[in-house]
């Protein structure tokens, strides 16, 4: 299972993500693809994310059940403790 969440990012990347996943709320994208397809999925957002954000969750074989990575200026931030991932809500 893979879930993209993408903020302030160009309407064509958001058409192009929906070539895989589904869009159920308007940013929102959730899927089953392969890892080779997440990864370049992510490599897309990168190229094609301008001034916005994105974070990508996929499901894994860990403590936490998944695996997150964001990139750009997103409204949360993604912090590490000894191997467990939390969320922080950015405030500007």
């Amino acid at each position: 299972m893979l879930i993209m969440i993408l903020e302030k990012v160009p309407s064509s990347l958001r058409g192009e993500i929906t070539k895989w996943m589904i869009e159920p709320k308007a940013g929102v994208f959730i899927g089953k693809v392969s890892a080779e397809v997440r990864d370049r999925l992510w490599m897309k957002c990168m190229k094609s994310i301008n001034d916005g954000g994105a974070m990508q969750i996929w499901s894994s074989n860990n403590e936490q059940g998944f695996v997150m990575r964001s990139y750009g200026d997103t409204s949360k931030s993604l912090i590490d403790l000894d191997g467990l991932t939390f969320v922080r809500q950015n405030t500007y």
